[in-house]
């Protein structure tokens, strides 16, 4: 094929590409009433390009939104090329390189306009290869060549800075001393942090992936199963969700439509170091003294025992709150021994400090069945052996739920609460036995009046 071949075939591979996307929104906006000539015909190839070459400049190409900090803003938004921006060693919009979604402000009537220059023909959107001045796709416009070039160059301004970027009160504005005279207003510079719709965007991708992607699902199914997962399990916890825009996020920005207005947060708490309070976590009396201090089991239980001192009337409701902060405090029970176990190397139990009952040592030091009996000692072995045993004996449980449960009776007596008999002491135990996750999936037997 000689040159002048190949030229025509490219002409016609953008024709074809840009008379099938007007074709479609045609398609998409009369839905078959083709009787509406008036209509139809704004979907004529050169009507509509002419149309949006007006249009595209209502609406900006972005990598960073001021609506995003206040909706109200009327300054300027930034387009900053990630591969362009000072490399630091912080997580940032730098990172993302030269694959980054570009986001769009302005009239959200005109985005069907950068749907259009996000078309790809030969490996490359539209948008660029305007901004690269294409021959071919200029003449695959518009016969006309004057005409095309102006086409070309209004949709190429889609990605455009201001000239004297400018800020708005309703804007995040810190203003900087740099001078030495802090009197003085000129002594300051404004700085004015913007919101990386670009960064933001790669965020979520990566959060709703973690919280709904297919390998998750197999792995939180296998969890269910019981049964090895082979691959990665990711999860971010404690997040939180930044709602941009209310009922119409568009307002914001497209890709701020895109997200549905959901923009994760992730938690900016210091860590919390666990290491020290399970390391020697070994004597039986100090077992529930530590229990009682761990993750938010002291608020539970305060926040249960101003609720029962306010002595409730015996409706629905007051069961709901009751039922509540038991459930709670359940899950406190489970997550106690899920950090025991990260925490701790697997056969801690086995050391001759470790004064714990055996059902306890059975609860947090699971991982030891893992290890290979010992054969320096019989009785290391035969303690070994009798562990394997009661663990797979299985009533163990039911004896944590009871410690568990006269645990926290006795919480409630010294906080004066006298109603607390054998109907209650049952009720935690049954209470801890269905919320705590167990690791022996089998039904659990509730210890009947009494301590166990």
């Amino acid at each position: 094929m000689n040159k002048v071949s190949e030229r025509e075939s490219r002409i016609q591979c953008f024709r074809l590409g840009i008379a099938a996307f007007i074709e479609a929104r045609r398609e998409a906006k009369l839905k078959g009433n083709e009787e509406d000539a008036a209509a139809a015909s704004k979907y004529d190839t050169a009507t509509w390009l002419a149309d949006a070459a007006r249009r595209v400049s209502q609406i900006q190409a972005v990598t960073h939104v001021l609506k995003a900090t206040h909706p109200d803003a009327r300054g300027s938004s930034l387009h900053c090329a990630p591969e362009k921006l000072a490399q630091h060693a912080e997580v940032g919009t730098h990172l993302l390189g030269k694959t980054y979604a570009e986001d769009v402000v302005g009239n959200a009537a005109a985005l069907d306009v950068f749907k259009f220059l996000k078309l790809e023909v030969d490996g490359r959107r539209l948008l660029d290869w305007m901004q690269d001045g294409d021959e071919d796709l200029r003449d695959a416009l518009n016969a006309d060549t004057t005409v095309a070039t102006e086409w070309m160059k209004a949709f190429g301004g889609l990605v455009r800075t201001d000239a004297t970027p400018t800020s708005h009160e309703a804007a995040k504005q810190v203003y900087w001393l740099v001078g030495e005279e802090p009197t003085d207003d000129a002594s300051y510079h404004l700085l004015q942090p913007m919101f990386s719709s670009s960064l933001a965007h790669v965020v979520h991708a990566d959060i709703e992936d973690a919280r709904f992607g297919d390998a998750n699902k197999l792995a939180r199914q296998a969890f269910r199963d019981k049964k090895p997962f082979e691959g990665l399990y990711r999860d971010y916890r404690d997040l939180a969700v930044r709602k941009l825009g209310g009922t119409k996020p568009q307002n914001i920005s497209q890709l701020n439509s895109e997200r549905r207005g959901n923009n994760y947060l992730l938690s900016s708490l210091p860590p919390r170091w666990r290491q020290v309070e399970f390391r020697s976590l070994n004597v039986s009396t100090d077992l529930w003294s530590r229990f009682g201090h761990f993750g938010q089991v002291g608020p539970l239980t305060s926040e249960l025992i101003r609720f029962l001192l306010s002595d409730p009337k015996p409706t629905h409701g007051t069961r709901i709150t009751r039922e509540g902060i038991e459930q709670a405090l359940g899950a406190q029970l489970a997550r106690f021994a899920e950090t025991a176990r990260d925490l701790l190397e697997p056969g801690w139990t086995r050391s001759s400090a470790c004064e714990l009952t055996l059902d306890e040592k059975l609860w947090l030091d699971p991982g030891r069945l893992e290890l290979p009996r010992r054969s320096d000692a019989p009785q290391h072995e035969a303690d070994d052996v009798a562990f394997e045993a009661a663990y797979h004996w299985g009533d163990w449980p039911d004896h944590v739920a009871g410690r568990f449960s006269n645990w926290l009776n006795d919480r409630l007596r010294d906080a004066g609460l006298k109603a607390v008999g054998d109907s209650e002491y049952t009720h935690w135990a049954r209470q801890a036995i269905v919320d705590a996750a167990w690791p022996v999936p089998m039904q659990r037997r509730v210890p009947v009046g009494g301590r166990a």
